[in-house]
């Protein structure tokens, strides 16, 4: 039997609290940051607090259903939805990873959600890769002026919604870290581990996050670089209008002066 998990990344944030009152369900699992519910026969739906939503044995029909329960609850919704997809190949003599699927003989709830959270840190590691590379950008346009001009051309205030914007997705990884970690039955389960290990190499999930950590390090690195220049900037600024300021007494001083 051929089972298709999809995740999506559809916002910020996700009111788990709100939905887990109102969708009627029956909830196989729930913390406050996940809700995994078993459907129906084959039939799963994974909910992350941070946005992400995770399908198996979903029709395209019933996706799109679901996606007008779930928006009116999620914070900062985007337009474009980074998802990401997996075969499970059921009834295999052994376990098998291939490209985008599994081969596995015979899995059950524990498995099939193992596979589901799987499926969805990649997707986040995609989204969080993508805000990366923006902040890399950005940053790469500032050093090349500062390497072609000798000077950074940013005010304080875009210095600023820079830094925030840096900081923000900073705290938000770090939020979101437990989804990066292994699940506590994978702690207990010796078959569950090995399972857990074999997804994790096959979507690469340690490197990625290596890579978003070191694009967040280089551009915490010339963040404060930006800020001390800017600093710098204003201390001189700053010591040429007491300059002028003192220079505009003595003139004043010599101009009321008796002749």
């Amino acid at each position: 039997m051929n089972l298709k998990v999809i995740s999506f990344q559809l916002a910020d944030s996700i009111d788990i609290k709100l939905f887990k009152s109102s969708f009627p369900a029956t909830l196989h699992y729930s913390d406050t940051d996940e809700l995994f519910y078993a459907i129906d026969n084959q039939k799963y739906l994974y909910v992350f607090k941070y946005g992400i939503v995770c399908f198996l044995g979903y029709s395209e029909t019933e996706m799109a259903a679901f996606f007008k329960i779930i928006e009116p609850l999620c914070k900062n919704l985007f337009d474009q939805r980074l998802s990401d997809e997996f075969d499970i190949e059921t009834e295999a003599p052994a376990i098998n990873y291939g490209y985008n699927k599994i081969e596995i003989p015979a899995p059950g709830v524990d498995e099939l959600r193992l596979i589901m959270l799987n499926v969805s840190q990649s997707v986040a590691l995609d989204y969080y890769n993508q805000q990366t590379n923006s902040l890399l950008e950005e940053t790469n346009s500032h050093t090349q002026l500062l390497e072609r001009k000798g000077k950074i051309f940013m005010g304080g205030i875009k210095l600023k919604k820079y830094i925030g914007r840096t900081l923000n997705l900073k705290n938000r990884i770090s939020a979101n870290l437990y989804i990066f970690d292994s699940p506590e039955e994978t702690w207990e389960n010796e078959n569950l581990n090995k399972l857990d290990i074999g997804l994790k190499k096959t979507f690469d999930l340690q490197a990625r996050f290596r890579t978003i950590q070191e694009g967040l390090g280089i551009v915490k690195e010339n963040m404060e670089l930006f800020r001390d220049l800017l600093q710098n900037r204003n201390s001189n600024t700053l010591e040429w209008v007491v300059i002028i300021l003192i220079l505009v007494e003595v003139i004043n001083i010599f101009i009321r002066s008796p002749k």
